[in-house]
């Protein structure tokens, strides 16, 4: 059976305030008790000395008698004037035992009502002190002297009642303020263990809770002792304990995310390898079919002039989709790092349209500029990439004496630029596979320009990795636009 704390401690406190109550007043009674009988004896000693003093003197002013006769004759008068003395009731006893005198009421010897002191008289014979106490008297018997040794007993009876009836009210006092004191001390003491027990049952609720994962955001007791000590401690441990769960979820999320990840990089290398087989081995066909030609017509110019500017174009074509494959292998790593800074979108647009310059015009055609003053966070080289493949594509995939324009606007705390040209577009079946790693619109034209397919896919890797967004807008005539999206630095 569960017994709570509270309850111990209320039975424990109850158990130690009556043992120590009960303690004291009998140790305190018991020595008021030992204390009135030593001033009785005391008292009873000093009367004894003055019956002595008293029973000398009528003796020796007397005639001259034997103790025993004295006894006899003068027993009755001088109990009657020791009473008077002492104040008490005064019996004497010659030498034989026999009763000389006595003040008390009803005469001389025992009878009905009257208590039998003959043991104790037998002491006092032998010269000793005894006493007898029956109901409320005290009978107090000792030697009585003579001039030549002990001549008899003199008994005095002493009155208890006061000194019981002072013991009696000195119980009940003990009894009714030992009760006030009990009862206070224990509503005192169940109040101070009700408020440790509630203290102890709140850390209990705060290490259930702490079981349950609900953590505990401060601590459950605050106390100056060795409670609040344990509530700290339980408080501290909780925040432990919530901090590492809450890594060991984030480092499972990270496992999980990673593990993700390379199952889809895995897909990505599979698909990459077929796709990177299948693109090689056109160029490489191309390539191995010249050199086949020169082995078997090494004379002809002509020939030699054709496969000289075929190969160099195929090689060109290898060069660039390996460098676009390694650029798309970094951007798939776990961590991408990268050196992001404030850069100025207008300045930055305008360097990328001169460094296109020059290859706009070998095809004819032309780059305007038109950008608001504008600061985004983002890593600078990422931003070269995304904006001179997108050039790039403008003008291989555009139109003889066309144009490419690029124009920039600031909206919704975000800065948007658009790149558009008047080339042959993209169809609408196109549209969604358009930035797939390896799809190409027109694989003749492609190979043709030196396109590899894997343009587009490495602009919106770099644009996703700096937390921008990409999208193809939808056609209003001829040629392509699209439209970038990067946070605004206010």
């Amino acid at each position: 059976m569960r017994i709570s704390i509270k309850l111990k401690f209320s039975l424990f406190l109850a158990a130690l305030l009556i043992l120590a109550v009960g303690v004291l007043s009998y140790f305190v009674l018991r020595g008021v008790e030992r204390n009135e009988l030593s001033q009785t004896e005391h008292n009873l000693a000093q009367h004894v000395n003055t019956v002595n003093l008293r029973v000398k003197q009528t003796y020796y002013t007397g005639a001259r008698l034997t103790p025993q006769v004295f006894m006899q004759q003068r027993g009755k008068a001088l109990a009657a004037e020791l009473a008077g003395f002492t104040g008490l009731e005064v019996t004497l006893y010659d030498s034989q035992g026999q009763q000389a005198g006595t003040s008390a009421q009803g005469g001389p010897g025992p009878g009905p009502g009257k208590p039998d002191l003959s043991t104790a008289l037998d002491y006092a014979l032998n010269n000793k002190v005894a006493y007898q106490s029956e109901g409320d008297k005290l009978f107090y018997l000792a030697p009585l002297q003579g001039p030549e040794g002990q001549m008899g007993v003199v008994q005095l009876q002493y009155s208890l009642e006061g000194a019981r009836s002072f013991q009696q009210t000195l119980l009940n006092l003990f009894l009714t303020t030992g009760g006030v004191v009990l009862v206070f001390s224990f509503i005192l003491g169940y109040l101070y263990f009700n408020r440790a027990a509630a203290s102890i049952g709140r850390l209990k609720k705060a290490a259930e809770d702490i079981r349950g994962a609900n953590y505990i955001t401060a601590p459950p007791v605050r106390r100056k002792d060795e409670l609040g000590e344990l509530a700290e401690g339980i408080y501290f441990m909780s925040r432990e304990i919530e901090h590492s769960i809450a890594a060991k979820d984030e480092e499972r999320r990270k496992l999980e995310l990673a593990v993700e990840k390379l199952q889809a990089l895995e897909q990505q290398q599979k698909q990459y390898i077929g796709n990177i087989s299948h693109e090689f081995k056109t160029p490489l066909t191309s390539i191995k079919a010249y050199v086949d030609l020169l082995n078997m017509y090494d004379d002809d110019p002509k020939l030699l002039h054709d496969a000289k500017l075929s190969i160099a174009k195929e090689t060109e074509r290898l060069y660039e989709m390996v460098e676009k494959v390694l650029q798309l292998t970094a951007l798939e790593k776990y961590d991408f790092e990268s050196q992001a800074e404030l850069l100025e979108v207008e300045s930055t647009l305008r360097d990328i349209c001169g460094r296109m310059k020059g290859k706009a015009e070998r095809y004819g055609l032309t780059v305007t500029l038109d950008a608001q003053p504008a600061h985004i966070w983002i890593d600078r080289e990422s931003f070269m990439h995304i904006f001179i493949n997108l050039l790039d594509n403008a003008i291989k995939y555009n139109v003889p004496q066309g144009s490419v324009h690029l124009y920039s606007e600031v909206r919704d705390q975000r800065v948007w630029i658009t790149v558009q040209d008047s080339g042959i577009g993209i169809p609408e079946a196109s549209r969604e596979k358009i930035f797939e790693a390896f799809y190409t619109v027109n694989r003749d034209r492609s190979r043709a320009s030196g396109g590899t397919g894997l343009g587009l896919s490495l602009v919106r890797n770099l644009v996703e990795k700096q937390g921008g967004t990409i999208a193809l807008l939808e056609g209003s005539g001829e040629g392509a636009a699209f439209e970038l999206s990067f946070p605004l630095v206010t």
